[in-house]
Formats: structure tokens, sequence, C-alpha cells
């Protein structure tokens, strides 16, 4: 009986990272899971699972989990790369409203976290010599201020602690869990982000034997590389 190959399971398959990460992973011998509101269903494959899903409702996620365990199997390697903001003006943060606040952070944390219980659940059914690994698509905002993007601040911020809790409470399983954040050389924020590096860099992270820095600031070309933490208004 021929093995099962592996899964991922990418949540936000926008057409710049969450494609890049599918055909990198597809590319290798990986099913691969795509929840995203524009998918259609019909559309999938053999080797392609389309799940129409919206990440305002945390349902969609434990939805979206089942789903690809029905048809592909447990994920082995699961990628929330999802992110909700809603703008303000730079002087008045306070001007957003308590709706859009809940919205977004329904996105941005919540979901993340149903999708990260949903991801160990199914870890600790699979062998140790298994991925195992949970990326959270990040950016800057949980170390800076960027004026206009309070609720992706408060969400990437949350986040942020999720994934640093989360690598240390299960290190010793080997489950990984990461926060990817690219950045320009001198360290400053990427606004015009790299698909195919993230790719590279999750499997790179998904396929490496131990936890590496759960703050994963990488830079295209160059991989992993550690900044000085900003704290500081990028207006």
């Amino acid at each position: 009986m021929a093995a099962r190959s592996p899964v991922v399971l990418i949540l936000g398959a926008g057409p710049n990272i969450g494609q890049a990460v599918a055909r990198t992973f597809a590319s290798k011998g990986y099913k691969v899971g795509l929840a995203a509101r524009s998918l259609k269903e019909a559309d999938s494959t053999d080797k392609q699972l389309n799940i129409p899903s919206d990440f305002s409702k945390t349902e969609d996620v434990v939805n979206a989990f089942a789903k690809v365990k029905e048809v592909f199997g447990i994920p082995s390697v699961v990628v929330y790369n999802v992110s909700a903001a809603s703008f303000t003006p730079a002087d008045d943060p306070f001007a957003l409203s308590l709706a859009d606040l809940s919205r977004d952070t329904t996105i941005n944390i919540y979901s993340a976290f149903v999708a990260a219980q949903q991801a160990v659940s199914g870890f600790a059914q699979l062998p140790a010599s298994a991925a195992r690994t949970f990326i959270y698509t990040g950016n800057v905002l949980n170390v800076s201020i960027l004026p206009r993007f309070l609720s992706q601040g408060i969400g990437k911020s949350g986040a942020a602690h999720m994934i640093w809790a989360a690598a240390d409470a299960y290190k010793d399983r080997e489950y990984k869990f990461y926060y990817a954040d690219e950045r320009k050389p001198d360290g400053s924020p990427k606004y015009r982000i790299d698909g195919d590096a993230h790719a590279n860099l999750y499997w790179e992270l998904a396929h490496g034997e131990t936890q590496g820095p759960w703050m994963q600031t990488f830079v295209t070309g160059v991989g992993y590389k550690k900044f000085d933490t900003i704290y500081a208004s990028l207006a």
C-alpha cells in the first residue's frame, strides 16, 4: 500500500503568498487544501482541495480542517495567511468602530487561535516524522506603530504573542510555531512582499528538525535575519 502524501492546509489563499506556498508544497509532493472566500469547491482536483471559507466566522476554520481531513488526511503543515484591517485617520485611531474592530480581531486573532487549536489536535495524531508546523503570516505591526492600522496592529500583536507562547509550550512535543515577517535588508517593513520568498521560507521552516526563532523576520534571498526590535512609529 502506497504511503499517503503529506498535507498542507493554507488558510487564506490569495494570489501572492497563498498561491506561492501552494505551488511550492505541491511541487514537493504535498496534497494542498486551500481555504478562502473566493474559491470554488468545484474547481478542486485530486491534488488540491478548494474550500470556500469566511474567516470572520470561526466555524469556517473548523469546517476547513474537517473537509481537508476527510478528503486528504490530517494536515501536517498549517499556514494562517489571513489578515484584516479597517483604516482610521492617522490622528484619530479611536474613530475605529467597535464593530470593525471586532470583525478584524476575529480574523486576525480568534480564527487563528481556532486554527492553531485544530492544528495541534491533528499534530497529536501524526507520527514524529511529520512536519507538524503552524505558520502565521505576520508583519511588523507587533513591534511598531503604523498610523491608520490600529485594528491590524492589535491583531498582529495578539497573534504574535499566541505564536510565541505556542512555540515555547509545544517544543517538547516537537511541534513548531512561527510568526513570519518579511523585511527590507535594513530591517524596515517591506510593503510589496514577495510570495515566493515566503513560500521558500515556509518550506524550510516546516522541514527543519527543531523549533527555530518563533519570530521569523526574514529578507528575500537571505532568509532569517534577526533585527533589533523597533517599537516605534513608522509615520
